[in-house]
């Protein structure tokens, strides 16, 4: 445990300067398997009605040059805002387990509008950079209970991302970040039990907090040594942190989702997908499932009124899988949200903590079904995106095309894919996607 100073962000940075991550082709294709998955959340988010709206009122109150999907005249505040919004709005994204929370969509929120005149290698070492240090920072800086991680630590590395998009000295860099820990805010899990979609405000409000801070940096703001210590006992009551230290990529032990939902809803329902080649959903009598504590914490809300509190849902997700073997974003649009088997098996649902996995810090869990009266079980202590379970890059791909087709097409989609996965890294952002 240390107190944490701007000297472990250099001693990081600095590693980062030397190992030339743009060298490592593991690190490149994570990097690009990242941004083709977040895009295709964006894609899907954007059909959303609500954030259809979004895209409308920030074209028109904050209008600007930039295009994202089929929303046109946006500045390049209101399309980070607005790329956040859409990326998080089925749950779908990546995220990172050791961090709790996601170190690349605020940084890729802020990356898509400013890296319209870089290449595609400038843009994914900005987001590796980032994510780097907003990995290790999200594994430092843990939230109290009662808070939610996207409008904390993510604005901390966004703002590197941004200050290396930008060309900052890495003590403008360093500055940039200290701006950001002066002001972090205290964002709560509170909307996500109450139904509302206010919470998918975080990541865009650390987005865009980010790329002020860095632009403060640049016109020479200065900020205190110490802010980011003083945020951990300030803010988070901590007198020490863990950090990780500098070697050793975080980006390759990130996941992306499988689900539309919470990580944690993922044992479960990949269990769930096991066992419902077993048996038909209609005949289920009753469920249980054990699983480690902080999952009944972050995602125990029943009867789910609204998407949000399904995507942080145990018991939905569980359900979603038995009635329809799937858990993307259509689960959640209006049809198959209500549907009654779902609803009916969301009911059967009993969850427990499951002791041993908690008291030894590990995910997965047990789902069992009662059918005829007799029990089955699946255990599932790894669901594809973990470490020990890796997606493949036809995964990946699929995943994308499956959600970018509705509003691109399938050959536009199977094209957007195949730039992103393979074209030069000296290829102009502008030759990847409209912006």
């Amino acid at each position: 445990m240390i107190e944490l100073s701007s000297g472990h962000l250099r001693d990081v940075l600095s590693w980062l300067d030397q190992a030339r991550p743009l060298t490592d082709p593991r690190i490149v294709q994570r990097a690009r398997w990242i941004v083709l998955d977040t895009y295709g959340c964006v894609l899907a988010g954007l059909r959303a009605e609500t954030v259809r709206k979004i895209g409308q009122v920030y074209a028109a109150q904050d209008a600007g040059p930039v295009t994202l999907g089929d929303v046109s005249g946006l500045s390049v505040l209101s399309c980070a805002q607005l790329f956040a919004y859409a990326s998080c709005w089925d749950e779908a994204c990546e995220g990172h387990a050791g961090a709790h929370g996601r170190p690349a969509l605020a940084a890729l929120a802020a990356l898509f509008p400013l890296c319209r005149d870089k290449t595609l290698g400038e843009m994914l070492e900005a987001l590796i950079v980032g994510y780097e240090v907003g990995a290790r920072l999200g594994h430092a800086l843990r939230i109290k209970p009662g808070m939610h991680v996207d409008g904390n630590w993510p604005a901390l590395g966004a703002a590197v991302a941004v200050g290396h998009c930008l060309g900052l000295t890495q003590d403008q860099i360093i500055r940039a970040v200290e701006i950001v820990a002066c002001q972090v805010p205290l964002s709560l899990y509170l909307p996500v039990r109450a139904g509302a979609t206010s919470r998918n405000a975080y990541l865009g409000h650390a987005a865009v907090l980010a790329m002020q801070s860095a632009w403060s940096a640049l016109a020479g703001v200065t900020a205190p040594d110490g802010a980011l210590m003083d945020y951990a006992r300030i803010g988070l009551s901590r007198e020490a942190v863990d950090w990780i230290g500098a070697g050793g990529y975080e980006i390759l032990k990130g996941y992306l989702k499988p689900y539309a939902a919470v990580r944690h809803v993922h044992y479960g329902a990949n269990a769930a997908q096991c066992l419902r080649r077993r048996f038909e959903p209609q005949q289920i009598e009753r469920i249980t499932l054990e699983i480690y504590e902080e999952a009944t914490i972050y995602c125990g809300n029943r009867n789910p009124a609204t998407p949000i509190q399904a995507q942080f849902s145990l018991s939905f997700g569980i359900a979603a899988m038995l009635a329809f073997d799937r858990l993307d974003a259509e689960v959640y649009r209006a049809g198959l949200f209500d549907d009654p088997l779902l609803r009916h098996l969301e009911a059967l649902v009993e969850i427990r903590i499951d002791p041993v996995r908690t008291g030894q810090n590990t995910r997965g869990a047990t789902l069992s079904v009662l059918v005829d009266g007799q029990w089955h079980s699946e255990a599932v202590d790894a669901v594809w995106g973990d470490q020990a379970c890796p997606l493949t890059q036809t995964q990946v791909e699929d995943k994308f095309i499956g959600y970018a087709t509705p509003s691109l097409g399938e050959a536009e989609s199977r094209l957007l894919a195949e730039r992103i996965l393979t074209a030069d890294l000296a290829m102009p952002m502008r030759g990847i996607w409209p912006v």
